[in-house]
């Protein structure tokens, strides 16, 4: 028997992904899209509309109460809007509304994806269990969300735990989002891949110049692709530092397309992490991968419509 059937979006620079998911989080029904970031907002809106209507020609979407997205930031959930740096053509653009109405009328709730990351996490993933947890989505950018005494913690506006765009370099290059310095700009895959190949690293025959590549590089002993995730290492291990000593988090839950590297990324990262975590209180904190996978921006969406799902925090409505 299906129960709390959910319309779920995750929205991000690189792709739009859409599924009817149930409240065991069983993923029935799935549709996706290529994000065109490049393009103007209605562009990017009719491809996220093409999602909802495969989802709709589903037998199952009469039984789906309400929509959860999950999206690329920053968002705005009290005004139903985003702006999310890496689809310029999206500013202040009033998601939540255009939603609702391509869902018929749906009541919508927003969050920013690595909220929705964190939500999943705790709900079915490495999370699960942990009453203080950040969980981190490092991919095309950084983003994250927060666990706090046993509660999805989004934060007024659904951005809260952004670590991406914590600032952990004080004269570091300038970040798209305007700032200097931040996880992301020396953290995300584009730009570990940037910093190998400013520093003589070269992608092999087939020209694959992404941090997969230069992982694959940094196992089979490369220095300068080890030495770029090291210093994606650092910026994140910085990161969580910070955030643990702000708020006394247990777990640092690290995915996304990074994350995949494995060994490559997490040894380093539980070094660095020893050198800034170094309080009392956050000395033992724990580093552990996702374990939602690719499905975290689904699966999360879906849990941030449901107080049940997310610890019973009450998750900011739009709609």
């Amino acid at each position: 028997m299906l129960t709390d059937l959910v319309v779920a979006l995750d929205i991000g620079g690189t792709k739009i992904a859409g599924a009817l998911v149930d409240g065991d989080g069983r993923i029935l029904v799935r549709a996706q899209r290529r994000t065109p970031a490049r393009e103007d907002g209605e562009t990017v809106m009719r491809a996220v509309e093409a999602v909802v209507d495969e989802l709709a020609a589903s037998s199952l979407w009469p039984l789906a109460g309400a929509v959860g997205i999950g999206s690329a930031g920053p968002v705005d959930a009290g005004a139903g809007t985003v702006s999310p740096v890496n689809v310029p053509g999206w500013r202040d653009y009033p998601l939540v509304e255009r939603v609702r109405r391509a869902t018929g009328g749906r009541p919508v709730t927003l969050v920013g994806d690595g909220v929705a990351m964190t939500a999943a996490e705790h709900w079915q993933g490495a999370a699960r269990g942990y009453d203080n947890a950040l969980c981190m989505v490092v991919s095309t950018g950084v983003g994250g969300g927060l666990v706090l005494g046993g509660a999805l913690h989004p934060g007024p506006t659904g951005n809260a735990g952004h670590i991406g765009h914590v600032c952990v370099e004080l004269n570091g290059d300038p970040c798209p989002c305007g700032g200097r310095g931040c996880v992301e700009r020396i953290a995300s895959g584009p730009n570990i891949a940037r910093r190998a190949l400013e520093n003589g690293w070269r992608p092999g025959p087939d020209g694959d110049a992404t941090a997969a590549a230069v992982a694959a590089a940094a196992r089979a002993g490369d220095p300068v692709a080890t030495a770029s995730f090291a210093r994606a290492a650092q910026a994140l291990a910085a990161g969580i530092a910070a955030t643990a000593s702000l708020v006394e988090i247990e777990i640092a839950v690290v995915g996304g397309g990074v994350a995949g590297a494995g060994d490559v990324l997490f040894d380093p990262l539980r070094r660095a992490l020893r050198d800034y975590a170094t309080l009392s209180f956050v000395r033992h904190l724990t580093v552990a991968p996702a374990l939602t996978g690719t499905d975290a921006g689904l699966l999360g969406a879906a849990a941030a419509v449901s107080p049940r799902r997310t610890g019973g925090a009450p998750v900011s409505l739009t709609g």
